[in-house]
């Protein structure tokens, strides 16, 4: 199943943090190619504590034939291993952020994963990247593409082109 995740830095070498975390989903066990990643934005800090470095976001695709749920726990402990605490407050600066964004067309909605993720329709920063490399895709519950949805957001922040290839 075609499945998308997404990843965020604005601490440390955020560059390297993106390619390194990148690197570690794609060797996971069940994430099979095609492998498909966006360009890389930077992008201005969302909710964040004042005074936060720009973030560097992309969005990467793969295939995925296992539990989505055990994915998620994968992804979470991927973030661990860069300084990431289960108990982090929510919208603070990270080394690695990794949100798993969908899988195929399920819906899951339980205390622990929302699949499609619930805000990635209201996000610049995610929405960008996934035009990227999916401009045609609709989401589950969605009506409207990708880049429809990105061309209608009224959201006022500066999403930038940082770089193609990385």
């Amino acid at each position: 199943m075609r499945t998308a995740v997404a990843l965020g830095s604005n601490r440390g070498n955020r560059l390297e943090n993106l390619r390194s975390a990148r690197s570690a989903i794609l060797d996971l066990a069940n994430v099979k190619p095609p492998v498909l990643s966006s360009a890389i934005y930077e992008t201005e800090p969302v909710d964040c504590e004042p005074g936060a470095d720009k973030f560097l976001n992309a969005v990467v695709e793969f295939d995925y034939e296992s539990d989505p749920a055990r994915l998620l726990e994968q992804l979470i402990r991927i973030e661990e291993a860069f300084g990431r605490r289960r108990d982090h407050l929510k919208n603070v600066s990270r080394t690695i952020d990794i949100d798993l964004l969908y899988n195929g067309d399920r819906n899951i909605e339980d205390q622990r994963l929302q699949l499609p993720h619930p805000r990635l329709h209201l996000r610049k920063f995610v929405l960008q990247p996934l035009a990227d490399i999916r401009p045609g895709l609709v989401l589950p519950r969605q009506t409207k593409t990708v880049s429809q949805l990105l061309k209608e957001l009224k959201e006022s922040s500066e999403v930038v082109r940082f770089m193609d290839n990385w």
